[in-house]
């Protein structure tokens, strides 16, 4: 086969697999994900040995593509997301993705041996906004609801939100950053932030 042709089937493969991905339903990229994970979690021996640096590595690589963190920062922010400029909103979004990231580590890793339970979704084709629910099945106890609040966007479907047994990791930190805003403004939040982020990381 001539050179040219090799190369024209080569792109028109990787135009078909990269429609394919697009066109994946968010329960099955839920799914997906999920299990990807938390399958490498399980099999990293430095992970099982308790490097906190490599599992947010591995998180930061498969599942943050996935979420929209701007998002999430806008509604953990509420009203006064539009108090804090376009510099201070980028800076927001990205000291609570580092945030949110070591939360929702923890919450995989600490469920990666167990047998999860990813239940149908209720949506119509042409919905943009759902809800995939996941239990995690635990012996001898309730399962544990996780649910991923998702919207269809320009680069595919995105998570906004995560449920861990009812709680909200957005909701669960409206009410902290509203204080902290009111008492030192948003840069005050921010240094927060920051502060937060860099105790957690010097922790081995």
């Amino acid at each position: 086969m001539p050179m040219l042709a090799r190369i024209a089937k080569a792109l028109v493969l990787l135009l078909i697999l990269g429609s394919a991905q697009a066109q994946e339903t968010p329960d099955v990229l839920v799914q997906r994900v999920t299990l990807e994970t938390v399958d490498l979690i399980s099999k990293d021996k430095e992970i099982k040995a308790g490097s906190r640096a490599k599992l947010i590595d591995l998180i930061d690589a498969k599942v943050v593509p996935h979420f929209n963190f701007t998002s999430m920062t806008a509604l953990a922010m509420g009203q006064h997301w539009n108090k804090a400029t376009p510099e201070q909103k980028k800076r927001l979004t990205e000291e609570f993705r580092v945030l949110l990231v070591r939360t929702y580590a923890s919450a995989l890793a600490a469920y990666s041996t167990q047998k999860f339970d990813f239940r149908p979704l209720r949506a119509k084709p042409s919905d943009t906004d759902v809800t995939v629910q996941v239990r995690v099945l635990q012996q001898g106890a309730q399962p544990v609801p996780i649910d991923y609040s998702m919207e269809k966007t320009s680069a595919g479907w995105k998570v906004y939100d995560v449920q861990v047994g009812g709680v909200s990791l957005v909701a669960n930190y409206r009410t902290e950053f509203a204080n902290a805003v009111r008492s030192s403004g948003v840069e005050g939040l921010l240094k927060d932030l920051e502060n937060k982020n860099r105790a957690a990381a010097s922790k081995k």
